[in-house]
């Protein structure tokens, strides 16, 4: 059990790894070519689809990430089963429907307090572009 539970926070590092780089990528991306404080319906509207976007390709990453281990190490039988269990426990949707071998289930509980981090390090950073679109940080003029 202790060997499994090293692993999933093997695999909780790695996802929040790939949650930085993917993060400060799509920041150093939007600086480089987004005015700040742009409040154009347009093209604010496409920052935040592009952020939304990037987002959810690195949340399905992750759940891939962990969907590869369960089949590489028998957890489930092949790797659409896999996936679709992560994205459910990932997402802690939790159907039900698929559980994981006694021996696993707590790395299962693993990956869903690992989503749960992702999940408001992304509410977090969207809310920090949304701010910024609408200029919500900056300090008020003060009144004569």
């Amino acid at each position: 059990m202790l060997t499994k539970l090293l692993v999933a926070f093997v695999l909780m590092a790695l996802c929040v790894a790939i949650h930085a780089m993917g993060l400060i990528g799509i920041f150093r991306w939007m600086r480089a070519r987004t005015a700040r404080g742009r409040r154009e319906f347009w093209p604010s509207t496409w920052r935040l689809i592009r952020v939304a976007s990037w987002t959810v390709l690195l949340h399905l990453l992750q759940i891939l990430v962990w969907a590869f281990h369960y089949t590489w190490r028998g957890a489930m039988p092949d790797f659409a089963t896999a996936s679709y269990f992560s994205a459910v426990t990932y997402t802690t949707t939790g159907y039900g429907d698929l559980v994981l071998p006694p021996e696993w289930r707590l790395v299962g509980g693993v990956e869903a307090l690992t989503g749960i981090l992702m999940c408001g390090l992304s509410t977090g950073m969207f809310f920090v572009v949304f701010s910024d679109i609408f200029g919500l940080n900056r300090k008020s003029e003060p009144s004569a």
